[in-house]
């Protein structure tokens, strides 16, 4: 009886508690990726042409133009890459659409096969699939998720990801260039900047994937880090030889 009692409170907690984060939306990868990027990529830039022993001006102008590139070059990217596969999605819900339609019976037995396959009993498998084929749209839904694991009413859509791209890459490219914008003659504001920028959003993504939030801004900082001392290494080095 104890079991009981305790079973409807821990069932209604569980309930009321138990949610999971949108993991399937178009927008969280391409935005996160855009400002990583834009600031690994334009710190990395910028510190490479400053190696080089060119005036202020100029790693400004090379900042503003690896911003606009790079912001234009991601949308791009990420819309042709989101829109090819929505494309191929829509041509396989539209073979299996075709097939619904001619062949309902095999489909169906094909959707019952399915789930003895996961431990249901044949009978209650084959009715369990008839009735789940009565509508046509449910069939498909349910085939799709089936055969080839995607919801066909939540598609990532290529306007989301090339608007979330673009405007997290200019975000992010924007931090290094900001305080030569701001007066700044030397390099090291614009790194410093960038480098906290880099550890705040490694912190933040941790907040999405429940990674913990110090190792996810360290490690982006790591590698921003890196990624800048190299070029800057090789702008020396450049500038050095061609001058």
């Amino acid at each position: 009886m104890a079991i009981i009692e305790t079973e409807a409170p821990l069932h209604e907690a569980h309930r009321d508690n138990h949610t999971h984060r949108d993991v399937n939306g178009g927008w969280l990868r391409p935005a996160v990726f855009g400002a990583m990027d834009g600031l690994v990529s334009n710190l990395a830039l910028m510190t490479g042409v400053a190696g080089g022993a060119v005036a202020p001006r100029t790693v400004v102008l090379t900042g503003l133009a690896g911003l606009a590139a790079g912001a234009f070059s991601m949308a791009a990217g990420e819309y042709t890459s989101v829109a090819s596969q929505r494309e191929l999605v829509e041509a396989e819900l539209d073979v299996e659409r075709r097939e619904l339609r001619k062949h309902p019976v095999d489909e169906e037995r094909e959707l019952a096969a399915l789930y003895e396959g996961r431990g249901v009993e044949p009978a209650l498998a084959r009715e369990v699939a008839r009735q789940l084929s009565r509508d046509p749209e449910q069939a498909l839904e349910i085939h799709a998720r089936e055969e080839l694991g995607i919801d066909p009413g939540d598609l990532p859509s290529p306007l989301v990801a090339a608007g979330s791209s673009f405007g997290a890459f200019a975000l992010g490219a924007l931090l290094p260039v900001l305080p030569y914008l701001l007066g700044a003659t030397t390099l090291w504001p614009a790194v410093l900047l960038a480098l906290a920028g880099l550890f705040a959003c490694g912190a933040l993504v941790a907040k999405v994937t429940a990674r913990s939030w110090w190792f996810s801004g360290v490690r982006q900082l790591a590698l921003g880090g890196a990624a800048a001392g190299v070029t800057y290494v090789l702008g020396t080095l450049f500038g050095t030889a061609v001058g």
